[in-house]
This record gives structure tokens, C-alpha cells and sequence, in this order.
């Protein structure tokens, strides 16, 4: 499998050992930034990191997997769901007095958030070469047509993106 190493900032401990193992110098401290383009995949930078903040992304991600059309309904309800249980436990933080009641709000937002996630995962959207992701950005287009930093934007994510699947399909 072809893989590229990329960085996880919330889990990098500015250690800085990927600087000395990586052979290409494809990684940077400065920005924290590991060159795609420099990149070779050989895991050194992955292996040598002490936080375990480095790892390797295939270059090509695998087609999403079909559902039937009851799936996909049913995780759309759902999701739509979590939206709003996310946004009641938003309004409970807002209102709520006691650190406890904030700390049960936060904890509820965040759980229905990830759950939202990976809804959104099953669903399609969160694989940058689906279908569902195409159609959500062509969908944008259509839905801010005369905003320019949106049309700018999602065009140029449009062609950047090899989409293993076509509309047709």
C-alpha cells in the first residue's frame, strides 16, 4: 500500500525525531507540515515518533461501501437527531447554573457530535473521494451561486479531488 506520513498537531510533542530519521527531509517543525510531495512512505517518521502523533494515510482511499436506500434513510433521520440533541445540550450549557449541569451539557454535545461523525461516515460524506461528498460540493454551487469565496473555494476542491465514483454511477 502507498502511504504518506501526516500529523496529528493535537497529539505532537515538538520532540522532533521525525527531523533526524526522516531520509528526504519531508518533515518540518517549523509549521508542522510533512511534505506530501517529499514524502516516500517509509515510516520512519511514524515509527520514530514518541507521541505516536505521526501516521500513514494510503494514497488512495478505499471506494465507500453501498447501503440500501432504508440505511441511508434511517441514518439521516438519525443524524438529524443528534443535530438536535447536540443543539439541546447547547441551550443547557447556555442556561444551566451549576458546574456539574455544564459538565453533563458539554459531554452530551460531544457525544452527539461524534455520533454525528460517524453517522456522516456511514453515510459517505466523510471520505473526500465519494459520491456523496461530490454531490454535497456540486450541491453547494448550486445553493450559493453568487458567492464568490464559496464558488472559488469548492471549485478548486472539486478538481483537487479524484472521486472513485461518477455521477452516472
Amino acid at each position: 500500500m502507498k502511504a504518506y506520513a501526516v500529523r496529528n498537531l493535537r497529539l505532537c510533542t515538538k520532540d522532533c525525531l521525525c527531523l533526524y530519521v526522516c531520509p528526504v527531509g519531508a518533515t518540518d517543525t517549523e509549521d508542522s507540515i510533512i511534505d506530501r510531495k517529499k514524502c516516500i512512505g517509509c515510516e520512519q517518521c511514524a515509527k520514530a515518533c514518541p507521541s505516536g502523533a505521526i501516521t500513514m494515510m494510503p494514497l488512495e482511499l478505499p471506494v465507500q461501501q453501498s447501503h440500501l436506500p432504508a440505511v441511508m434513510d434511517a441514518c439521516k433521520q438519525l443524524e438529524t437527531h443528534k443535530i438536535y440533541q447536540e443543539n439541546m445540550a447547547r441551550y443547557l450549557l447556555m442556561k444551566s447554573s451549576s458546574f456539574n449541569q455544564k459538565r453533563l451539557a458539554q459531554a452530551l454535545m460531544l457525544s452527539n457530535r461524534l455520533m454525528s461523525e460517524d453517522i456522516n461516515r456511514e453515510r459517505g460524506y466523510m471520505l473526500p473521494q465519494s459520491r456523496m461528498t461530490q454531490q454535497y460540493l456540486e450541491g453547494l454551487l448550486d445553493l450559493y451561486p453568487d458567492d464568490e469565496v464559496i464558488q472559488t473555494h469548492v471549485k478548486a476542491l472539486l478538481q483537487s479531488l479524484s472521486f472513485h465514483e461518477t455521477k452516472e454511477s
